[in-house]
C-alpha cells in the first residue's frame, strides 16, 4: 500500500517551537501493513520518530498526540504497546474510534512537538 504523493497537505509543519505532524499510518517500507495492533502502533511510532528526527527531535518532545483506532476493542494492546515509547511526562492524548481511510490499518497518530528545548 502506499499513500500518492500529490495529496494537499504537508507531512510536518514548524510553527515557532510546534513542530506538527500529519497523521501517521503503520506502512512498512516495502507498502505492508503488519497484522495486529500492537505491531500497527511500533511501527506508527517508529515513523513519527523517524520524521522528527528528521527536523532535530525525538519522541520526548511530544506534547500532544491524536490517536484514531479502527477498533474500540484495540485500546488496551494498543496503550500497553504506545506507552513503551514514552515515559513520564507523557503527552496529552486523545483517542478516537473512527473508520480510517486507509483499510487494512487499524491505528492512526498525530503529534505535536515542542522544539523549544532542542536548541
Amino acid at each position: 500500500m502506499s499513500i500518492p504523493a500529490n495529496l494537499p497537505f504537508s507531512k510536518v509543519r514548524r510553527v515557532g517551537d510546534l513542530v506538527f505532524l500529519s497523521g501517521e499510518l503503520p506502512i512498512g517500507p516495502t507498502g505492508e501493513i503488519p497484522a495486529g495492533i500492537g505491531p500497527q502502533t511500533d511501527l506508527t511510532l517508529a515513523r513519527i520518530a523517524a520524521t522528527l528526527a528528521g527536523e532535530g527531535l525525538g519522541l520526548s518532545h511530544v506534547v500532544q498526540a491524536t490517536v484514531y483506532l479502527r477498533h474500540a476493542e484495540d485500546f488496551a494492546a494498543f496503550n500497553a504497546a504506545y506507552a513503551g515509547h514514552f515515559a513520564a511526562p507523557f503527552p496529552t492524548r486523545t483517542t478516537v474510534v473512527a473508520a480510517l481511510a486507509l483499510a487494512p490499518a487499524d491505528v492512526e497518530i498525530t503529534v505535536v512537538a515542542d522544539a523549544s528545548s532542542a536548541r
